[in-house]
């Protein structure tokens, strides 16, 4: 059996950047981090921080790009995922990146909210999608697909960064 999963909670550092592959679909990438404290054996304090790079597809995509800035304190569940490229100076890079299944805001003054890989929503009288507040992670299988979307593969030479 395998297992693939990331959780982490931190804060936003910068805000999402949104794009869509050339079959049109939307994926935002933005960046998290976390603090590690701890003391060293002479007693004193120290600290460290990491960041990881958040790949976020989809209705979530969409959900990021509308409510999620810089400075937001988020929970992310995904999974980790590796790529390599080769640069525009020929040099070969690599990257690890988390691709978002799941996230939670958690510095909402109105509570909690949850959005799952596509997320339900209650229509506004402005016309503006208003995010439902709920207990749990909502599930992508509870959730009725975008109207006229189509699931397809998603390529990495489709990736616009």
């Amino acid at each position: 059996m395998d297992l693939n999963k990331a959780m982490i909670i931190g804060n936003v550092t910068r805000d999402p950047e949104i794009r869509q592959t050339a079959g049109g679909q939307p994926v935002a990438s933005f960046s998290i981090a976390t603090n590690l404290s701890w003391t060293d054996q002479s007693g004193q304090k120290q600290e460290r921080a990491e960041f990881h790079n958040i790949i976020a597809w989809r209705k979530l995509a969409d959900i990021v790009g509308r409510f999620v800035k810089k400075g937001s304190k988020i929970y992310i569940e995904g999974r980790i995922q590796n790529r390599n490229w080769v640069g525009q100076d020929g040099q070969k890079r690599y990257t690890s990146e988390i691709v978002a299944d799941n996230l939670i805001m958690l510095d909402r003054a109105s509570g909690t909210q949850s959005y799952g890989g596509g997320n339900t929503y209650q229509p506004t009288p402005n016309n503006h999608p208003k995010p439902t507040t709920t207990e749990q992670p909502i599930s992508y299988e509870d959730v009725a697909p975008m109207p006229g979307y189509q699931e397809e593969e998603i390529r990495v030479e489709n990736i616009p960064f």
